[in-house]
C-alpha cells in the first residue's frame, strides 16, 4: 500500500495485520481522489473507519491541513501512529482511539467541523445513514463539504437528506463508492 499523489508520494504505508482490517485498494483510493479534485487548498480530513489511515494520509499529501483519524482497534492505531511519524505528520494528525459515535461526540462537543469525510466501516457494521444525519444534524459539515462512503455493492444509501445530497456513484468489482455533498451554508 502506498501514497498514490501529492507531498508524500510513492510512500508506502503499513496496514494493520488480520483480517480485521479491509485496506482501500490503491487503485480504488486514486479514482476516488481523482474524482475528488485531485488535490485540496487546506480543510479538515475526518476518517471515521481510518484502518492503516491511508485515506487520510492520502487527503494530506494532496494538501489538506490536517487529518483526524478514528478507529477502535488497538492494532490500527498503532499503524497510524507509525505511519504517521515515517510521513512525519504527526503535527497534521489527530488519533481518537474509540469507536465511531464516541468520537463524533467528543469531536462535535468541540465544535469540529470538517471539509471532506470519508467514511469505509466493516462492511457488515455499517450504520452510514446513521452517521451522514448525525454529521448533518450537529453541523459538523463546512460549506461545500464531500463525503465519501466505500461499501460493499449491493449497499444502498440515502440519495438526500436535507442538504446533503448523493451525487455520483462507482463500483469496481465488490466495492461501491458513493459520494456527497453538503449544500448548505
Amino acid at each position: 500500500m502506498r501514497i498514490i499523489a501529492g507531498e508524500y508520494s510513492s510512500r508506502k504505508l503499513e496496514a494493520p495485520k488480520g483480517m480485521d482490517t479491509r485496506p482501500t485498494l490503491d487503485k480504488v483510493r486514486e479514482a476516488v481522489f481523482s474524482s475528488l479534485g485531485t488535490y485540496f487548498d487546506g480543510g479538515v480530513f475526518l476518517d471515521l473507519y481510518a484502518g492503516s489511515g491511508a485515506n487520510g494520509f492520502e487527503a494530506l499529501s494532496r494538501g489538506m491541513d490536517r487529518a483526524v483519524f478514528v478507529d477502535s482497534s488497538r492494532a490500527a492505531i498503532s499503524v497510524i501512529k507509525k505511519n504517521a511519524a515515517s510521513l512525519a505528520c504527526t503535527d497534521r494528525c489527530r488519533i481518537l482511539p474509540m469507536k465511531d459515535k464516541k468520537a463524533l461526540a467528543l469531536l462535535h462537543e468541540e465544535g469540529q467541523k470538517f471539509d471532506l469525510v470519508y467514511l469505509d466501516p466493516p462492511y457488515a457494521k455499517q450504520t452510514n445513514d446513521d452517521i451522514l444525519m448525525y454529521l448533518y444534524d450537529q453541523n459538523m459539515l463546512n460549506k461545500d463539504c464531500r463525503i465519501v462512503i466505500e461499501s460493499a455493492k449491493e449497499d444502498i444509501f440515502l440519495k438526500e437528506y436535507n442538504d446533503l445530497k448523493l451525487y455520483k456513484e462507482s463500483v469496481y468489482g465488490i466495492t461501491r463508492i458513493s459520494y456527497y455533498r453538503y449544500e448548505g451554508d
